[in-house]
């Protein structure tokens, strides 16, 4: 394996009270957003706010942003625009809004035949999702990043034993809001598809703290004689070169769809850049750090 950084003897456990503080922080923003998200409070995609969505198809050829200038000059100019692959259709989606009396998948129809006066417009379909549909998939987000953390934990103490399990469900916990925290502040929009990366972004997380808990448990059977501090530094040293690797490849995987993915992708690419280098940095200075929290020998 692809050694980038050779052998290394940095003691990572002398700066996890540093850490903790700074883990602190961004769970604590990540505990606002949820807040500010069950409260309706944030910036929600239709998906969970209530909106419009409509199919639209084209006899020819029309360019993006000629679209949502069309839209954003008619009041829409938070609607997220999709190019459709076959045909020359558009998927627009749109959210709810109280100022505008007249429905909005006719307006929005009609503000596109105006721009393109010379090309027929057909709408393939229109739907509508209410506020109670809205909340409905807000508690099933909600459930099912809280079953897929509850399973996380279970596997882990499974795979080692129980503090090993704890460790992982929080750190992994500590991605996941860490990742909402800094989304809300950046004020993005909360879609379904955020959702579906945070339930990537854990999965990741924990397939990189299992690697590192393999090699803790594997250094805890030869160095009998060391503190858990030293095995724990002397393990995560031995894994760092192929963490960084995995760590990149997936920045650069995400990158390219953050930047040539589209306007639809881009929230969701973003989540995950942040996630790659949050998990990390949660694998080193998170998950590895409680094990020495939790008093008593581990087994090894």
């Amino acid at each position: 394996m692809l050694e980038l950084l050779g052998k290394t003897k940095i003691d990572f456990m002398s700066k996890r009270f540093i850490a903790f503080a700074l883990s602190g922080l961004l769970m604590l923003s990540g505990v606002a957003a949820l807040v500010q998200i069950s409260r309706g409070h944030a910036n929600l995609g239709i998906d969970f706010s209530g909106g419009t969505a409509l199919q639209v198809r084209f006899a020819q050829p029309v360019l993006l942003s000629d679209a949502r200038a069309a839209l954003a000059g008619g009041g829409f100019g938070d609607a997220e625009l999709q190019e459709m692959k076959t045909g020359n259709a558009l998927l627009v989606r749109v959210k709810r809004q109280t100022s505008i009396e007249e429905k909005a998948a006719e307006k929005i129809s009609a503000l596109l035949q105006q721009r393109f006066p010379g090309n027929t417009l057909t709408v393939e379909s229109t739907m509508e999702i209410g506020p109670t549909i809205g909340q409905h998939l807000r508690d099933d987000a909600v459930l099912a990043t809280t079953i897929a953390l509850v399973g996380i934990m279970i596997y882990i103490a499974l795979r080692f034993e129980f503090r090993f399990g704890v460790a992982a469900a929080i750190a992994t916990i500590h991605d996941v809001l860490a990742v909402l925290g800094i989304l809300y502040l950046l004020d993005k929009e909360i879609t379904l598809l955020v959702i579906t990366s945070l339930l990537t972004l854990a999965g990741y997380s924990l397939t990189d703290k299992v690697v590192v808990f393999d090699r803790i448990r594997e250094n805890l059977r030869h160095r009998r004689q060391e503190s858990i501090t030293e095995v724990i530094n002397a393990s995560i040293n031995k894994v760092l070169s192929r963490t960084v690797v995995v760590s990149l490849c997936m920045v650069l995987a995400v990158s390219a769809l953050y930047w040539w993915g589209g306007e639809v992708l881009h929230d969701f690419s973003l989540a995950m850049l942040l996630g790659v280098v949050i998990g990390t940095y949660s694998s080193v200075f998170v998950a590895s750090p409680l094990l020495i929290l939790w008093r008593g020998p581990i087994r090894a």
